[in-house]
């Protein structure tokens, strides 16, 4: 099933471990320099070996990752993670999920766009969510 390689270019890699969900997203990723080694760019050719670590951008995410073991094809989700480590620090990772968590205010159909008043009211209402 999961067969280890010495090496394997990092889109590939980030692909098999389902970071990115296609490899053309990964290869992407690496051009527009969200994939980083010790915070150098890396193109997509880049050769993983078992122990680099990498940091990688997600749109507003964003991953620590330890090359635990290389991968020759995509994998599921459970075998995936025994082929690498995520380091992401703890509150990173909190402050991320808590943007996911806010509050979505709607209005009622056909009310119209907020008036000044209500425009006031709404970012009152964001302020002290986010203070909490």
């Amino acid at each position: 099933m999961a067969q280890e390689l010495e090496k394997l270019r990092i889109d590939k890699y980030l692909w098999s471990i389902r970071l990115f969900k296609t490899r053309s997203l990964a290869t992407d990723a690496c051009n527009a320099g969200k994939v980083k080694l010790n915070g150098q760019n890396i193109k997509p050719a880049y050769a993983v070996k078992v122990g680099d670590t990498f940091q990688v951008q997600k749109g507003i995410e964003r991953k620590i990752i330890k090359v635990t073991g290389l991968l020759k094809q995509r994998v599921d989700a459970k075998t995936a993670v025994q082929f690498y480590q995520d380091l992401t620090p703890e509150e990173e990772t909190q402050a991320y999920k808590s943007a996911f968590n806010m509050p979505i205010l709607k209005r009622d159909r056909g009310a119209g766009r907020p008036t000044k008043r209500d425009r006031r009211e709404i970012d009152n209402l964001r302020d002290e969510w986010q203070e909490e």
